[in-house]
Formats: C-alpha cells, structure tokens, sequence
C-alpha cells in the first residue's frame, strides 16, 4: 500500500537543530571520522541492469551495506560514530581542551573511555554497533535485547565485549527498560530512537548513516530520479532524506519510505498527521524493522522531505532475498538479510501497480536508488528463508 504525504509540514525547510545534524559540513565530518577507522571501506554499488530491463525503467543501482566495517549493516555507521563523539566530548571535558578523532587511543583519552558505559536497546545490528564502538575505545557496554532477537544475533553482540540483558516483550520495551537501567546506574544511552527530551544523541547516530549517501552519490553514474529506503525507527530514512534535501533542495529525487506492513509505524503516523505508537501484532520477518514508534527526530525530518510511505508483506520480503540471491539477467548476486532487501521489495510493488507508478512518477526514464541494508546477520535464518548459505551466494560473485 502507497499514500502520498500530505503533512502540513511537507517540503518545509528542515528544523534548524535537524538541518545542523545532517548537513554538508556535519556529514563531511562522519566521513572524517571513517578516515581513521582502520577497517573503513566504501561499500560496494551495484547496478541491476537486468532487473530495471524488467522493470521497464533505465536504472537500478542497490549500495550493500552486508560490507561495512566488517559488521555486515549500515547499522555499524551509527553507534560506533556517537560512542565515539560522546567519548571524545567527555575527554575534552576532563582535560580541559578540545579533543579530535586522532587522540582517541591516546592512554589519556581511553582512561576517560574506560570509566565509561554505554547502552542501548536493539533488535540486533545497532546493539553491535554500540558495543563494537565501546571495545573500540576501551568503555563498557550493556545492551538489551527483547525476547525476539535470536541467539545468533545476541552472540554476535556479545563477541564485543557487551554485557547482554533480555527484556521481555517487544523492541520498544527493551528501549524503556534501557533507558531506565543506564539512568539509574549513570549509564549513557545511545538509542538510534529519540523522545521528548532525548534528541541528541539520536542525532548522531543518524548523522553517522550519510555516509551512505556521500558514497552514493560520488559513485552513480547519474543522480538518481527515485530512492526507495526501507525505516524501522526511520532512522536511516531521515538521514538520508533530511541530507539530500539540504544538499539538493527541490532538485532532490522523489523519497518513498517502506516498511513492514506489521510494523509500520511511520506509515500509520503519515495517516494520522502526528507521530504514533500501534500496537504489536505477530512479528514481521523482517526483524530489524519491527518498531512501533517512531523515532521523534525521524519523524520530525520525514513529514518534511519523505514523498511518499508504503507498506510490504512478509512474502515481498522473502521474495527479494531469493531474487537478489539469484539474479537473473546477468545481474551481481546480493547476499540481502531478511530487512535488508525491503527497500527494493517496495519498488518491485509499485513496478506492478499502475497507479503506484503513475503517483511516484515511476517511468521509463526514472533511475532508481535501493540499499540493502543488511547481510546475512543471521546466517541460519538466511539459509532457511533463501536455501542457500551466504558463501554459497557470494561465491557466485569471486
């Protein structure tokens, strides 16, 4: 299902805080930042040829975040980047000066590090962020998982270093037993969600995702007509739209948000004109995007620059992870986690819907922009959904 955005807000210019956040000058600053990270590589871009042939349009170009920082999400930009920036703030506040990026494994700035805890609630990748970014530099961290999180996930975690606390119920309980837990043990919270109150540091997580977009950008043939960016939270979403319509204005492409038909937070805040929280109902596939409430920052970004917002079934989801899998026409197999390929999911939807194509201007000429943003971070999970391993599938690209 498709709706257009016809929030009062619509191409508004961003919140003056917003446009700080995820501007040039703030963005050029997370890839700066990436600089020093030893493992730091662009992630790969894909063209999809064969598949936009299929499609009847000129271009399909999908970035696999399945490579970044050795992770295997677009999640590894976020957390990591504010554990960082929240660490060399406090650094700067104990020494007395300010402290840059190349001082952050100085014995002075990771004594500060190591009287430090962060923590966080997840579905899985942003928790491995959190604590990946922790062991970086020398903190703690403590992340809470809801009861739907696989073992799998929870061990890739753990391998950080974190100490991993279950919650009962969803996603969004998990974030208010964290925040909870981290205040009262005078614990930093580095949620990829905000609240009334608690903005900033989600900020920074999302200023961390457009990275993703700079790469992007420099690496098209041609600036994209389309991107369709699958949302959770909507953290990823609004970085990526707040970032081009700061950098392009009313030259930016159209931006649809696809979610999770059982989980669509966003979609159900666009009907309602304000942000909401539905209620759970049986879990979607498509696990790292199972939230019920927006992020407020998101939100605040998407009702301004978002065109459109649309909904996925469990079986579009699981449909795409074959088809990346095994591409026909030539195209580069894709190892794509079960949210990974949702983005792409929402455009192969539309392609079959007349109308959804007329609405979004979906023709001939239109060159679409997709991330995967995940690999196989359940590898057994993919296995059952996909019938073939992860090695397998990128075997077919060595």
């Amino acid at each position: 299902m498709l709706i257009l955005n016809r929030h009062p807000d619509y191409n508004r210019p961003l919140d003056p805080q917003d446009a700080e956040t995820l501007g040039v000058s703030a963005a050029a600053e997370v890839e700066r930042f990436l600089s020093y990270r030893d493992n730091h590589r662009p992630t790969p871009l894909h063209g999809l040829p064969g598949l936009a042939s299929e499609l009847k349009i000129a271009a399909i170009h999908i970035k696999d975040e399945g490579f970044r920082l050795g992770l295997g999400s677009f999640k590894a930009l976020g957390g990591a980047y504010a554990v960082i920036r929240l660490v060399l703030e406090q650094a700067g506040e104990q020494l007395g000066r300010p402290v840059d990026i190349d001082e952050l494994q100085t014995p002075e700035v990771r004594a500060v590090a190591g009287r430090m805890t962060f923590g966080c609630a997840t579905d899985g990748n942003h928790g491995r962020s959190v604590a990946e970014g922790a062991q970086l530099v020398g903190a703690k961290s403590a992340i809470f998982v809801h009861a739907g999180v696989s073992g799998e996930r929870v061990e890739a975690i753990a391998r950080y270093g974190a100490e991993m606390i279950r919650v009962s119920g969803t996603y969004d309980d998990s974030v208010l037993e964290a925040a909870r837990v981290c205040k009262a043990r005078g614990w930093a919270v580095v949620s990829d969600t905000s609240w009334p109150g608690y903005e900033r540091i989600p900020g920074l997580v999302m200023q961390g995702y457009t990275a993703i977009i700079r790469e992007a950008l420099r690496d098209l043939p041609e600036a994209p007509t389309h991107i369709l960016i699958q949302a959770g939270v909507g953290g990823i979403a609004a970085a990526l739209a707040g970032y081009l319509a700061l950098l392009l204005g009313e030259q930016r492409p159209t931006f649809i948000v696809v979610e999770p038909a059982r989980a669509a937070c966003i979609f159900a805040s666009s009907m309602a004109g304000e942000p909401v929280k539905i209620g759970h109902g049986e879990p979607t596939v498509m696990a790292m995007l199972e939230c019920y409430e927006p992020s407020q920052v998101a939100w605040r970004v998407l009702s301004r620059t978002a065109d459109a917002f649309m909904t996925v079934d469990e079986s579009d989801a699981v449909a795409v992870m074959n088809r990346l899998a095994r591409p026909l026409h030539g195209d580069t197999p894709i190892v794509a986690g079960e949210s990974g390929g949702a983005g792409l999911a929402g455009l192969l939807a539309i392609a079959k819907n007349s109308q959804s194509r007329q609405a979004i201007g979906l023709d001939e000429k239109a060159r679409v922009f997709v991330v995967n943003t995940e690999g196989a971070t359940d590898p057994q999970r993919y296995t059952q959904l996909v019938g073939l391993t992860p090695q397998t599938v990128l075997g077919e690209i060595a």
